[in-house]
């Protein structure tokens, strides 16, 4: 490929941009009305305007997308993640048009895009699934049956869903049937499919993914996983790598069983495998087929840039990666970091950047596409930046993260700095042993009001101390004018 183009915007388009670059690949950038002076506009050697400020209008429109491609000489499209990142209709549109698509192939991503179908393709490898139905439940009649067998609680989830979205946890018989009924209903409004299957609840599990890449050539490994655990609203706030609490004999097994299920559907790409992980046991619970938000925190503890690997593949290279040469090197952690209002149930902030500082420092890392003056719209993820720490360690790791939080500097917008203090410096989250349910669990605004409170008596308190050490160290000199000075007096 001699150029690509760039199927998205924000941060990951200047995150692909900078791979792209760095391999001497020149790049396309389309944008929308609201991006039309945003970074990966600028930062690409070419640029296309694609339509107006709605998704569906710009960044939805495969056509118009398609059309940018070709106009300009690009031979390949990174789809990135979101918007049409795991669309399979789109990925064959790409292939029609004699393009390549820098993702896995259509079917891969159709297969694991149902969680009935995903769990249908893996069952035969050996691969933990979580109890449940193999086939969409639609008689309430049958779903009492099977959620009796199965035994309460139970979760009805959405076969075509994501982000919690036509998922709901059912702790006694009597709710079945309603809960039921706003789960289809959501899936269709959602998805457009109704389909719904019934599993085990797993009451109190942790997140992990494995991140994999394979080749056309048959090769495939992983590059060890990752802890995403702590969320609001099903989708992942704080990530790190790898787990505070997998034994190696854990992360083996998780990993060949995620390198089987990239096989059982034929994966080529950079892909990431999930599980639910609880008292030692872990259950598949589906494949992401695109390029992941917390993709940086993998990357740094393994020194490999993924989306240099996905653009390899996709001209057709062998991994020149080994399993065995793969080690783990330190530690990272990433927080997500919102334009939302986390005092106020997480809601979206939208304004204008009036002040936008980025944090510097060894070992930190920030993928972010926006620039001090800019406007955050209304019409995307809220997501300003991706602020990631290493270190040799776990603790000095958080402690890197914790720093550059305090170096961050947005004013205009709400942001979700606060909250990921607030998570860093928890008690659980630094002991390993928080779940799923950590939000729930331990946070509420007013504990966050409460931890902002103590955080400014204790500057009040360092304040005062270096200024009454300072006081007794400085004498008021005068100087011509009446101006007052002081010098140090040793």
């Amino acid at each position: 490929m001699k150029k690509i183009l760039i199927a998205n915007r924000g941060e990951i388009a200047c995150r692909v941009i900078k791979s792209a670059h760095k391999m001497g690949i020149p790049t396309v950038a389309v944008y929308s009305e609201a991006d039309r002076h945003a970074p990966h506009v600028q930062m690409a050697a070419e640029a296309v305007f694609i339509g107006a400020a709605p998704s569906s209008q710009s960044y939805l429109n495969g056509e118009r997308i398609i059309e940018a491609a070709l106009a300009t000489g690009a031979e390949g499209i990174h789809p990135g993640y979101g918007f049409l990142s795991e669309n399979a209709g789109f990925a064959r549109m790409v292939e029609k048009a004699g393009l390549i698509f820098i993702g896995p192939h259509p079917h891969a991503i159709e297969l694991m895009g149902s969680k009935l179908a995903s769990k249908d393709a893996v069952k035969n490898f050996g691969i933990p699934l979580v109890p449940g139905t193999e086939e969409a439940v639609q008689d309430p009649e049958e779903a009492r049956r099977i959620a009796k067998e199965i035994g309460y609680p139970v979760l009805i989830k959405a076969s075509a869903g994501g982000g919690g979205k036509g998922m709901r946890i059912v702790q006694e018989e009597k709710d079945l049937q309603t809960q039921m009924e706003r789960a289809v209903s959501e899936a269709i409004s959602a998805f457009g499919d109704g389909s719904v299957f019934i599993e085990k609840y797993i009451g109190n599990p942790k997140h992990i993914e494995i991140q994999v890449l394979a080749d056309a050539h048959g090769n495939t490994i992983h590059l060890f996983e990752r802890e995403c655990s702590v969320q609001r609203r099903h989708q992942k706030v704080v990530e790190e790598a790898p787990s505070a609490v997998l034994s190696e004999d854990l992360r083996m097994r998780m990993g060949q069983d995620a390198v089987k299920v990239a096989k059982a559907c034929e994966y080529v790409g950079a892909g990431t495998v999930e599980f639910l992980y609880e008292n030692g046991s872990y259950y598949f619970l589906e494949m992401n087929t695109r390029l992941q938000v917390e993709h940086p925190v993998t990357e740094l503890i393994t020194g490999i840039d993924l989306v240099e690997q996905q653009i390899r593949i996709a001209r057709g290279e062998p991994l020149a990666i080994s399993q065995e040469s793969l080690s783990i090197n330190g530690h990272a952690v990433e927080l997500r970091v919102y334009a939302e209002y986390p005092l106020d149930n997480f809601l979206p902030s939208v304004g204008t950047l009036n002040r936008y500082r980025r944090p510097e420092g060894e070992h930190v890392r920030l993928d972010d596409g926006y620039r001090e003056g800019m406007e955050v719209p209304i019409y995307y993820d809220p997501m300003l930046a991706k602020l990631i720490a290493w270190g040799p360690n776990r603790e000095a790791a958080i402690r890197t993260l914790l720093g550059a939080i305090d170096q961050y500097e947005i004013e205009g917008v709400a942001t979700t700095l606060p909250f990921g203090r607030f998570v860093l410096k928890h008690e659980e989250f630094l002991n390993g042993r928080f779940t799923t349910h950590f939000v729930d669990q331990y946070y509420t605004p007013e504990k966050l009001d409460e931890s902002r409170q103590e955080n400014a008596r204790l500057a009040a308190l360092l304040a005062a101390a270096l200024y009454e050490d300072m006081h007794g160290k400085l004498t008021p000199i005068e100087h011509a004018g009446g101006r007052q000075w002081w010098e140090n007096r040793k």
